[in-house]
């Protein structure tokens, strides 16, 4: 990877880790779900206007706009508005991966080799550390609703997948036109029009720059460049840099916000931070030591 192209990458990763610690913020603005739909209204518009359709059918982009966009956001904004810290959602929602294994094993027929069930075993037992330490830091509906938006993450996964290659910024803008609708109804049922008027009517110079960030930074350059990348090189040389993603997400909560995590979320975290990068290397490593050894099982 040249120099210029590492830099981009690092450049995605720090914004998708401040992604975080600017949900926490925008929330003190905003309700969860009247700021989905905020978030995604801007990001598909006016980039449609510039950004071509991907030719992929339209049950496919209803799946893709459906899970990953409005299935992951509006578990995960409750999820943060209910407690959950910021950088501790940053490091859960990384539990995607193994959810994107057995989701792909489950309805694509993909094969679950023993490093994957291994890092998923030591991720898994990190996630129970991390549940188990609750309370004032973190609330357990909070904690449970992160693993549910790690779960439609995985399902958009999956229907990306299904659609083979496909131009990334364009599923992701034309994607966007999805969440919008179902997102202000949620917000109707859950939060009110009550609630929904008086925010936008008392909209701040900080929600709106919350808004700018979620749509035109981690959305529309994040997944620009991302894409960029995974044209340039091989998936597996660009797809570890997400391990990063939480580094950043505690490192700049910890800073900006003042989180701590308790004793057993620290070893928790260490453990998931171990079970994911079983399962990106495991399997490559296993495979180098067979071949250098000859009759290895």
């Amino acid at each position: 990877m040249t120099p210029k192209d590492l830099l981009l990458a690092l450049l995605v990763i720090v914004v998708w880790g401040l992604n975080f610690v600017v949900i926490k913020v925008g929330l003190h603005g905003m309700p969860p779900m009247l700021m989905g739909a905020l978030r995604f209204m801007l990001a598909a518009f006016p980039a449609i206007l510039f950004v071509r359709r991907p030719q992929v059918p339209l049950r496919w982009m209803l799946a893709y706009g459906m899970t990953i966009s409005l299935g992951q956001f509006a578990f995960l904004f409750y999820a943060m508005y209910v407690g959950m810290p910021a950088g501790l959602a940053s490091l859960v929602l990384q539990s995607q991966a193994f959810f994107t294994l057995f989701f792909a094993a489950l309805f694509l027929g993909e094969r679950l080799r023993g490093s994957n069930l291994f890092g998923l075993l030591v991720a898994a037992s990190g996630l129970v550390l991390i549940g188990l330490q609750g309370g004032q830091a973190m609330t357990l509906a909070g904690f449970a609703l992160t693993i549910a938006a790690a779960s439609m993450w995985a399902l958009g996964n999956v229907v990306t997948r299904k659609l083979g290659k496909v131009n990334l910024v364009g599923l992701v803008v034309w994607g966007s036109l999805i969440p919008p609708l179902p997102f202000l109804a949620l917000s109707l049922w859950l939060e009110g029009p009550e609630l929904i008027a008086q925010s936008l009517r008392t909209l701040s110079l900080d929600s709106l720059l919350v808004l700018a960030y979620l749509a035109f930074g981690a959305t529309i350059l994040g997944y620009g460049l991302w894409s960029r990348l995974l044209s340039r090189y091989p998936a597996s040389q660009v797809a570890p840099f997400s391990l990063l993603v939480p580094v950043v997400g505690i490192s700049s909560s910890a800073l900006l916000l003042g989180e701590r995590l308790g004793s057993l979320q620290m070893v928790g975290a260490a453990l998931v931070m171990a079970g994911l990068l079983i399962n990106v290397w495991g399997g490559r490593l296993l495979d180098s030591w067979r071949q250098r050894t000859p009759g290895a099982v």
